[in-house]
């Protein structure tokens, strides 16, 4: 195995493990993932204060 593509930094590993952590690796890439994907928000949840008038009038803290 001179020219793999999978090398093996530390120690002597034989074929059969060489094979058998790529099937791992492999199985696991072609996994669909679970958990469900994030959706991105298109404003922002929250106000910057710098942007936000100085005063907001008392009948304006409902709703």
């Amino acid at each position: 195995m001179d020219n793999a593509e999978i090398r093996v930094e530390k120690g002597h590993a034989e074929p059969e493990e060489v094979a058998a952590i790529t099937a791992v690796l492999l199985a696991r890439a072609a996994a669909t993932p679970s958990a469900p994907t994030h959706r991105a928000r298109r404003k922002a949840a929250w106000r910057r204060l710098e942007r936000e008038g100085g005063f907001r009038a008392p009948h304006s803290w409902h709703g």
